[in-house]
């Protein structure tokens, strides 16, 4: 709960103050899972905190949208991090999940998520990929990358 959901409200809280009291707008992206409207056997506290998450990003659209700060989340599915392949590498407690996905199955670690970016800053990142999990706020994101875009791409405008 800690790391999936009070983390991101009173960091985002934080930094739409400034957003606000600067007036310049902004946007804010976060990072919430399918498993957020997916009810999962061994993840209630996921599961809620991912829930959790969407409903914040729903309030804080409300609130902020009129200081013409953006607030939207992105909503993948599992991710074969270190994490993810521990929980979802069993084949008979991941079957079920994976019928449930289009291409039939789970993220991999290089899964292009220039929507993000395109979320944070209005511009599509054509032929760019880089591994975005964290909060980008305006011209500022606090990011983990993995590869390919340099960390001044972010912070320009």
């Amino acid at each position: 709960m800690s790391v999936n959901l009070k983390a991101p409200v009173f960091l985002s809280q934080y930094v739409a103050r400034g957003m606000v009291e600067r007036g310049d707008g902004g946007a804010i992206v976060n990072v919430s899972s399918v498993a957020s409207s997916v009810a999962l056997t061994d993840h209630l506290a996921y599961c809620t905190s991912k829930a959790g998450m969407d409903m914040a990003t729903k309030v804080m659209a409300l609130e902020l949208g009129p200081h013409k700060i953006r607030v939207n989340a992105v909503n993948p599915t599992v991710v074969m991090t270190d994490m993810g392949k521990m929980a979802w590498s069993d084949p008979v407690k991941s079957s079920n999940a994976m019928t449930q996905i289009p291409l039939g199955r789970f993220a991999g670690i290089y899964t292009d998520p220039t929507l993000s970016v395109h979320l944070a800053f209005g511009r599509r990142l054509p032929g760019k990929e880089a591994l975005v999990t964290a909060l980008c706020v305006g011209r500022l994101c606090f990011l983990v990358l993995s590869h390919s875009l340099p960390l001044n791409y972010y912070l320009t405008p």
